[in-house]
């Protein structure tokens, strides 16, 4: 997939970048002429994926971390120049029944969607502030809106997002900054983990009929981060195939 966005001379942050979604993001802004400094836990894929690319600083580190995660702004700000553009994509998943479900299974969820999305958002506004300029894109779900069996810890965190967009939106719309959310409905790493057959039923729900590419999710990202989304804030843009309709 092609796209006619340029980002020449933008910095931006994209956490999850190692796979799926962000990965598909960091690509789009790299081939859009943008710095991007991508961030994931998973060290040995983040860099298998992007260390031989020279528009691309790999920060293998866990956005759960508050300093951790300032320390690498400061070092994208080093390496790049401050940050115009975060992408908040880092997810995972501890599926369980709510009566079944541990203490960790719930607060490693909430830990990786909520608080690293609100530690990299903290981290980068300082910036934003004093440029009077920036965009927060942050990637939530449809699960956080309808619920789903066996993902309360999920939907909780998804739905703390949407809230935690719009509250963003409107501190930093001010300062010129924009907020918004995505809600993709991708074939990811995390969906390929659902056995076939429920993911077959899964894929009959969506009106389009499939789940999208992760390159079908990035344009939408893209397109957030342009002067052309200008006047957008506070939003959630679904690219979900029509779940939400």
């Amino acid at each position: 997939m092609t796209t006619s966005f340029d980002f020449t001379g933008h910095v931006v942050v994209v956490t999850g970048a190692a796979q799926g979604i962000g990965a598909a993001i960091t690509k789009l802004f790299v081939d859009a002429n943008a710095s991007v400094a991508a961030i994931d836990r998973n060290a040995s894929m983040l860099n298998e994926t992007w260390s031989s690319n020279e528009r691309v600083k790999v920060f293998p580190v866990d956005i759960t971390d508050a300093a951790a995660t300032a320390a690498v702004i400061d070092a994208t700000t080093d390496w790049a120049g401050e940050v115009s553009v975060a992408i908040n994509n880092a997810g995972i998943t501890r599926d369980a029944v709510v009566w079944r479900m541990e203490d960790e299974q719930w607060s490693s969820v909430l830990d990786v969607h909520l608080t690293g999305t609100f530690n990299v958002t903290r981290a980068v506004i300082p910036s934003m502030r004093r440029r009077g300029s920036g965009r927060v894109i942050n990637v939530t779900s449809y699960t956080g809106l309808r619920g789903n069996i066996g993902q309360a810890n999920y939907a909780a965190a998804k739905a703390g997002i949407v809230g935690f967009t719009k509250t963003v939106a409107r501190e930093v719309a001010r300062f010129g900054i924009t907020a918004n959310a995505v809600s993709p409905n991708a074939l990811t790493p995390m969906v390929e983990a659902v056995p076939e057959d429920a993911r077959a039923r899964l894929a009959a729900d969506i009106p389009l009929g499939r789940f999208a590419d992760p390159a079908e999710i990035a344009p939408a990202v893209g397109f957030l981060a342009s002067d052309e989304a200008a006047y957008i804030t506070g939003t959630v843009l679904p690219v979900d195939g029509g779940m939400a309709t």
